[in-house]
């Protein structure tokens, strides 16, 4: 409709002035317009030049004031002839009416605002705000003095109105012609190959310079975070001493599997000791006191945390003479997190662990700094915590630009004796950890402010080509 009519006035007139009043005389609407002019103008048979035009809309407070008339209006007729106590004519109005309408009605001088009593100073009024605002609204002109006081009271705000003038291009027709782009047999079978027009090929473009793929941002990250690992030297529930009634169990145990085996693979003397850890205690620890079952150890579920990946190389460690080690790993758990800016329900986890004779709290922190330095966190935070498995326990906080505040990074401590003496560590041997999402570090990289922006197709592949990652020496 909207191109019949554009290309159908202009086979009898010479141009279309205005593509908005165009649409308005047709009643069809101006987008409908504008893209029919677009897509003729594309394909030469309409040339179009752009019209802008400076209009003025009302905002939403604005629109308020064309029902129910302006602050100083309403007051003015909420004051009796014989006036009214100033917090009677407060209960009476809007809180904001009231204030505004104070203000405006004494400068307009239609108000005496006395210290306790509010009365009239003239009998009528005309709400001239009012009759304004309607008279934008409905497309008409009003004042340079009339718009600059509506526009401090921020009743009406600029908005640029874009258009277009149109006339016959150089393959003007009356209506546009099917072109076609493929030459079919069935074209020469018919004969209607003499009758068709073709789309033109551009033969002599070289189109865009070819690129080869880029690493998604979390690869980036994780393939510097390895390397980071290797160059500093770095080559289940129940076995990280968390009670089978603890809190933190219900919230974790989320995704189970169906055919459950966790502890049925391990050896039972292992078991036995751990069994022994939860009810009696021992190596100078309590315990916790109460009947630990088999059954709620058997659970199979999509891990939490890495560190039960951890806890298998300790025990595996354990197994042979001591020999100090360090050892990390980089993979997917799964947690029933609400997801918001911040969290997901599934995402990386990376862990890093020192085992060796005489650490401390302050080699774990000693650590911690030299392995964020390397992303360039330099900024970092401890905040003390509790972990059942690690005493004691930190919380890793580091500055993020884009949301100008401390975000949590990661969780550290130092195992507990009564996860390392059952697997049978030595007891003069120490095990320092921390564990951080791969998410974090690379949204405060890369100055992102919502972790949803990472997966999916949300992903913005402009990241890849930021430079904010070229510190980490990854192209």
């Amino acid at each position: 409709m909207a191109e019949e009519a554009i290309l159908g006035y202009l086979q009898h007139n010479e141009e279309i002035k205005d593509s908005g009043e165009f649409a308005a005389e047709r009643n069809i609407d101006h987008n409908e317009i504008v893209n029919v002019i677009k897509s003729l103008h594309g394909f030469r048979y309409v040339d179009a030049e752009d019209i802008k035009r400076e209009t003025w809309v009302l905002t939403d407070e604005g629109k308020t004031y064309t029902a129910t008339g302006s602050p100083e209006f309403q007051l003015f007729n909420a004051i009796p002839p014989e006036g009214i106590p100033k917090d009677e004519l407060q209960k009476k109005l809007d809180p904001s009416v009231f204030k505004i309408g104070c203000a405006q009605a004494a400068k307009n001088k239609w108000v005496e605002m006395g210290k306790q009593l509010v009365t009239r100073k003239v009998q009528n009024v005309d709400d001239k705000v009012k009759g304004l605002l309607l008279q934008i609204q409905q497309g008409q002109g009003i004042g340079s003095d009339d718009i600059k006081a509506l526009k401090a009271r921020k009743l009406i705000v600029p908005q640029t109105w874009k258009g277009y003038s149109v006339r016959k291009g150089p393959n003007y027709a009356p209506k546009r012609k099917q072109v076609v782009t493929d030459l079919t047999r069935e074209n020469f079978q018919s004969g209607e190959w003499k009758e068709l027009e073709f789309k033109e090929y551009n033969y002599s473009a070289k189109g865009a310079p070819l690129e080869g793929g880029h690493l998604h941002p979390l690869l980036k990250v994780r393939a510097q975070l390895k390397q980071i690992f290797l160059c500093m030297g770095f080559w289940n529930f129940d076995a990280l001493f968390q009670p089978q009634q603890h809190p933190a169990r219900d919230s974790h145990d989320t995704f189970f599997l169906d055919a459950p085996s966790t502890t049925k693979r391990l050896p039972e003397d292992y078991v036995e000791r751990v069994k022994q850890i939860h009810e009696t205690g021992g190596y100078e620890s309590r315990g916790y006191v109460y009947d630990w079952k088999r059954e709620e150890a058997n659970k199979n579920l999509l891990r939490t945390h890495t560190t039960a990946v951890s806890s298998r190389m300790l025990y595996q460690l354990a197994q042979k003479p001591f020999a100090p080690k360090k050892y990390f790993s980089i993979d997917r758990v799964f947690r029933n997190e609400a997801v918001d800016r911040t969290h997901l329900a599934e995402f990386h986890q990376i862990e890093g662990l020192v085992c060796d004779r005489g650490l401390t709290l302050c080699d774990l922190i000693g650590v911690l700094h030299d392995f964020f330095s390397h992303l360039g966190m330099t900024k970092l935070k401890f905040k003390p915590a509790y972990n059942p498995y690690t005493e004691p326990s930190m919380e890793i906080f580091s500055y993020h630009e884009g949301f100008k505040k401390w975000v949590e990074v990661g969780n550290s401590g130092m195992f507990r004796p009564e996860m390392l003496r059952p697997m049978g560590l030595p007891e003069d041997v120490q095990v320092i950890a921390w564990g951080l999402s791969l998410e974090r570090p690379t949204m405060i990289l890369y100055g992102i402010d919502n972790i949803r922006d990472l997966f999916g197709p949300k992903v913005d592949l402009g990241l890849i080509k930021k430079n904010s990652i070229c510190r980490l020496g990854i192209n």
